[in-house]
């Protein structure tokens, strides 16, 4: 259910896109679908994660000056800086705090060795600017149809084949007990 919810904005911007092939209108829905799904996320579970509120603080900026100003760059432009500052946040994590934010994402579920927990913190800041870059040359190169689409399917296959890659190197690093 999280997971939908997670993708209810975007999904809402591709449907909106797919039926009247104007990014600035589907960008105009994403603005308040996008509130809406955290207002929804404060009423269940009374907190918001900080990547949601900096998500929600980047669409309505970028995605507003795409409206007030009839230019799609903004809103294209907002998934590299989303992922960029993912990264920037993991990494720094490393300097910054006893953890770092992937240990503290999912060290209650999981026990491993302080060096695992670091360099799997750096893949994810690796992972995390690689897309950024990833959604820039995608923008630049081909279509805006084709930016749409990668947006919602290209983005979620490379995290999910990502994530099953995760899934294999712990496995290799999992205790023998767990």
């Amino acid at each position: 259910m999280k997971l939908l919810l997670d993708f209810l904005p975007i999904i809402i911007f591709f449907a909106v896109y797919k039926s009247t092939d104007d990014i600035i209108m589907a960008t105009a829905v994403l603005i308040p679908a996008t509130a809406a799904q955290m207002a929804y996320t404060w009423w269940r579970t009374h907190k918001i994660e900080t990547m949601q509120l900096v998500t929600l603080g980047l669409v309505i900026v970028l995605g507003g000056a795409t409206v007030m100003l009839q230019d799609k760059m903004f809103i294209q432009w907002k998934p590299s800086v989303v992922n960029w500052l993912f990264g920037l946040a993991f990494l720094g994590s490393h300097f910054i705090g006893s953890k770092p934010i992937v240990q503290r994402l999912m060290g209650s579920s999981l026990t491993l060795p302080d060096l695992i927990w670091r360099r799997l913190n750096i893949a994810w800041t690796l992972f995390f600017v690689v897309m950024g870059f990833i959604n820039l040359a995608v923008v630049y190169t081909m279509s805006e149809e084709a930016w749409v689409n990668f947006k919602l399917f290209g983005m979620l296959g490379l995290t999910l084949v990502f994530i099953l890659a995760q899934g294999l190197y712990l496995s290799r690093h999992m205790p023998k007990d767990e």
